[in-house]
C-alpha cells in the first residue's frame, strides 16, 4: 500500500498520555504512516532496534496498524513484533515477556480506549519508561513535524523486518499463576460491553472455573459498542450489569471498559462500588502482607481511602491522574498497589505493574472466597463522606488549562489550602474540590466531596458557580 506523508497534523492529538483524534478526521491511516516513519528513527536515536505494535477491536484499528508498521518499516531498520489484535494489558506483557522479562520494549498500542467508537489513537512507548507522557509526548510530537518535513521528497525503502507474535497463551499463564482463590465458589457477572476484552475473558475465567461461576454480558467483541458505552467507571454505563448481578443472585459484577485496562465494580445489591472503595478493600487485605506501606491513589480519589491507609498503619501518597504517571510512579517507589479513580488499578506484589481490568476483578474474587465475606462486609466500619460522581465540562483544547489557571488564581485569592499537581484540589476541614483539565479528551473535569451531604453541596456550588 502506498501512503503520503502529512506535513499538517493537528498537534492537538497529540495529548497528555497518548495521541487521540476523530478517525477520518484528525488520524488515519496516511497520519499514522507518518508517526510510524518518525517513531522508527526516534527509538533508533535512542539506541532501539525493536519494537512492539498491538490493536484494540475498533473497525479503524487494522487499516492504522497496516499503515503504522509500514512506516515504521521504511523509517529504520526496526523488527517490530506484531501481535494483532490484543487488549491493552496483553500489550503490556507483551513489552516485558517478550523482552527480557523485566525491562519494557518500546511499542505502540492502536487504540482509543474508552472513547466513543469514532475515535482511535496511539499508547506510544519509546523507551523503558513506558508509555509517553507529558513532555515526552511534546518532544515525540515536535520530532513527527520535523522528520515529515525532511522525508517528503525522500525515496524510503523497506528496511526493517515485520515478526508475528502470539501471545495469547504466555499472557493467560501470567494470569493463573497470580491467582490464589480460596474456598468459597463466587458467582460474577462480567461485562466486556463489546469492547476487546471480549476476544479473552472467557478463557481467563475458564481457568478458574472450579471457583467461579461466571455469567457473561456483552461478550461479543463488537466495535460500534451497540449496548454501551465502554466506560465502567460512569455509573450509567453499568445499569445493565447491576440489573444482571441482582436478577443472577451474583456476588458481584465485573465491568471492563474498551481496551481492558480498567474495571467498574458492582456489589451483591447493585451498589456501584469506584475504585477508591474497591483499593479500601484490597489495602485491608495487603496492608500487613508487605513491607512498603505507602499507598499510591490520585487526586480524585476520596478522604476515606486515605484515612483507612492511616487506620491501618500506612502512608497515603495522593499523585497526579493519569495512567502513565501513575505506572511510573509505581515503579518509581515501588509501591506494591496503586488505584485510580477511573478504574486503573496497578499490583506489584505479585503481579508485573500492569493494568489490567479483568485481573483486578480477579484479585477482589480472591479476597472474597479467602475471606468469604461479601463486598459490603469487605467496606464495613470506613469512614462516610458524601462525592459527586467525575462531572464533565465540554471546553476545547486551547481554553481547558486556561479555565484551571483561573481556578487556582480564585482560590489563591481566597487564602484556600490547594495542590496543584494536577489541576486544582482545594482541601477544607469539611470536604474538598477539585477542578482539572482532562488529558484524554477536551473536558474540564471536577469532583466534589463532603462529610455531609450538605457541605458537599455547598463546596459544589460555589465552584460549579465559577466555571459557570
Amino acid at each position: 500500500m502506498k501512503y503520503k506523508i502529512v506535513e499538517n497534523i493537528n498537534p492537538n492529538i497529540f495529548r497528555g498520555y497518548d495521541i487521540r483524534g476523530i478517525y477520518g478526521n484528525d488520524l488515519n491511516e496516511d497520519i499514522a504512516y507518518t508517526i510510524g516513519l518518525a517513531y522508527a528513527k526516534y527509538i533508533e536515536k535512542k539506541g532501539y532496534n525493536k519494537c512492539v505494535v498491538g490493536r484494540d477491536n475498533r473497525s479503524s484499528s487494522l487499516p492504522l496498524s497496516k499503515a503504522l508498521i509500514q512506516g515504521i518499516l521504511e523509517g529504520a531498520n526496526i523488527e517490530v513484533v506484531n501481535i494483532g489484535l490484543v487488549t491493552t494489558p496483553m500489550y503490556y506483557y507483551a513489552q516485558i515477556f517478550l523482552n527480557d522479562g523485566k525491562n519494557i520494549m518500546p511499542g505502540i498500542m492502536i487504540t482509543a480506549s474508552h472513547n466513543p467508537k469514532e475515535y482511535n489513537g496511539l499508547k506510544i512507548s519509546v523507551d523503558n519508561f513506558g508509555n509517553a507522557c507529558g513532555k515526552m509526548i511534546e518532544d515525540f510530537r515536535d520530532f513527527v513535524f520535523l522528520n515529515a518535513k525532511e522525508q517528503i521528497n525522500k525515496d524510503r525503502n523497506v528496511q526493517g523486518i515485520e515478526k508475528n507474535e502470539d501471545i495469547k497463551n504466555g499472557y493467560l499463564s501470567l494470569i493463573k499463576n497470580s491467582i490464589a482463590l480460596g474456598d468459597k465458589k463466587i458467582k460474577v457477572v462480567v461485562d466486556t460491553a463489546n469492547g476487546t476484552a471480549s476476544i479473552i475473558a472467557k478463557d481467563i475465567f475458564d481457568m478458574f472455573k472450579d471457583k467461579i461461576e461466571m455469567i457473561p454480558l456483552y461478550m461479543e467483541s463488537d466495535s460500534d459498542f451497540p449496548n454501551h458505552h465502554p466506560d465502567p467507571s460512569v455509573e450509567e454505563n453499568n445499569a445493565d450489569l447491576k440489573k444482571a448481578v441482582l436478577e443472577n443472585n451474583a456476588d458481584l459484577g465485573i465491568g471492563i471498559d474498551g481496551d481492558g485496562d480498567r474495571v467498574g465494580i458492582i456489589d451483591e445489591k447493585g451498589n456501584m462500588i469506584f475504585a477508591d472503595y474497591y483499593a479500601i478493600i484490597i489495602w485491608r487485605y495487603l496492608m500487613d502482607k508487605v513491607e512498603n506501606k505507602r499507598a499510591l491513589f490520585d487526586v480524585k480519589c476520596t478522604k476515606s481511602l486515605a484515612d483507612e491507609v492511616i487506620k491501618l498503619g500506612g502512608e497515603p501518597v495522593c499523585y497526579r491522574t493519569g495512567n502513565s504517571y501513575m505506572k511510573a510512579k509505581m515503579r518509581e517507589g515501588d509501591f506494591p498497589f496503586g488505584s485510580e479513580l477511573s478504574g486503573h488499578i496497578w499490583f506489584r506484589d505479585k503481579w508485573p505493574n500492569i493494568d489490567d481490568g479483568i485481573y483486578a476483578g480477579l484479585r477482589l474474587v480472591e479476597i472474597m472466597t479467602n475471606t468469604g465475606k461479601s463486598i459490603t462486609e469487605l467496606l464495613e466500619g470506613i469512614n462516610k463522606y458524601y462525592s459527586t460522581p467525575e462531572i464533565k465540562f465540554v471546553s476545547t483544547d486551547d481554553e481547558k488549562f486556561k479555565v484551571i489557571e483561573k481556578i487556582k488564581e480564585y482560590c489563591i485569592s481566597k487564602g484556600y489550602k490547594i495542590n496543584d499537581i494536577d489541576g486544582v484540589r482545594a482541601e477544607f476541614d469539611n470536604g474538598w474540590a477539585l477542578v482539572r483539565a482532562s488529558n484524554t479528551g477536551p473536558n474540564i473535569t471536577a469532583r466534589f466531596e463532603g462529610k455531609t451531604e450538605e457541605e458537599m453541596e455547598k463546596i459544589k456550588t460555589e465552584f460549579l458557580n465559577l466555571l459557570k
